[in-house]
């Protein structure tokens, strides 16, 4: 299981920190990628749509920067995520922007497209796409996506139900190509137990909510610091798809988590790049399993380091066992 060049040699912990709607911005992407991880933003997020060029002149211009200041230590690849879904009118002009400033990778979610995955690949880059289970992810590969992000129960935003192990090993069954597990890491323990159990890299969102640099609401921050596992909610109704929710978030907005109704799919709107007045991206605030694991506020690159020690220390005692 090899990684893609375009990821070898260029990361100090085996991660990539997911898009996050609204919360990820260039500021958050720069310093994940100087840190040594994969740092990535949904296309969705710069708006209006002309921005997103302003954002990517950035972010390959400040890595550039950064990668001829250090050439002992070049900053990971970056990733934008683009929402394949039929309400989103962006995707044309956003993908074009991907080509021109040659992305290194695309994160596609909620559909797979042949002609996205040729336009990516036509200067290099690559494509990963994100499934919730083994059907979805062998129509990804056979539209020519070149590897899979397993989201997996526990995982923030719009999550799967399928434990780690199980869509981890039925994906190896057929799949010996990128593979990206989500679900509830936020450890360098649990780094090390995806690639473990057959994941090349770990794919983790939560605990960079919680960063200095994330466009996140300060009381969302330290809701994440107090808050554990028993603290979130799996719920459709608030856009139509299965996600992981902050409990307290969704109290504080007067309803009862206990008692929450079904959402309807046909609800989700992505059009013009999204309406951030719903409830759903404004009061109600996505959050995975794993963040019993974040402590504190601090800067992205501490979480890195934090990973990084976490991870040796996990391998070690595996060795000595």
């Amino acid at each position: 299981m090899a990684l893609p060049k375009v990821l070898q040699g260029r990361l100090s912990v085996p991660v990539v920190g997911s898009p996050l709607f609204i919360i990820s911005n260039p500021d958050l992407v720069i310093a994940q990628c100087k840190a040594g991880v994969v740092g990535s933003f949904p296309a969705l997020n710069a708006r209006p749509a002309p921005k997103l060029e302003e954002w990517l002149k950035r972010i390959t211009s400040e890595l550039a920067e950064w990668d001829a200041a250090h050439p002992d230590q070049p900053s990971a690849p970056f990733a934008v995520n683009q929402i394949v879904h039929k309400s989103n009118d962006r995707l044309q002009h956003d993908l074009e922007m991907c080509v021109k400033y040659k992305v290194p990778i695309v994160i596609t979610s909620l559909g797979a497209r042949t002609d996205v995955n040729d336009a990516v690949h036509s200067y290099g880059g690559i494509v990963l796409h994100d499934i919730i289970n083994n059907t979805f992810a062998r129509k990804a590969i056979e539209k020519g996506a070149d590897g899979l992000i397993a989201v997996a129960a526990g995982a923030g935003g719009h999550a799967g139900r399928l434990s780690p192990f199980a869509l981890i090993q039925e994906i190896r069954e057929w799949f010996d190509g990128p593979l990206l597990l989500s679900g509830s890491i936020a450890s360098g323990g649990a780094v090390l137990a995806a690639q473990a159990m057959g994941a090349d890299l770990a794919y983790i969102g939560s605990a960079f909510i919680a960063t200095e640099e994330a466009n996140a609401d300060p009381a969302y921050k330290q809701m994440i610091v107090d808050c554990g596992a028993d603290d979130i909610v799996y719920s459709s109704l608030f856009t139509g798809v299965h996600g992981n929710y902050l409990k307290p978030s969704i109290v504080r907005a007067g309803m009862d988590p206990d008692k929450l109704p079904e959402g309807d799919v046909s609800t989700m709107d992505f059009g013009s790049g999204g309406n951030t007045d719903k409830k759903a991206w404004k009061d109600i605030w996505g959050c995975g399993q794993g963040i019993g694991a974040v402590k504190t506020v601090e800067p992205a690159a501490a979480v890195v380091e934090r990973l990084k020690r976490e991870y040796a220390a996990a391998r070690a005692r595996v060795l000595q066992a």
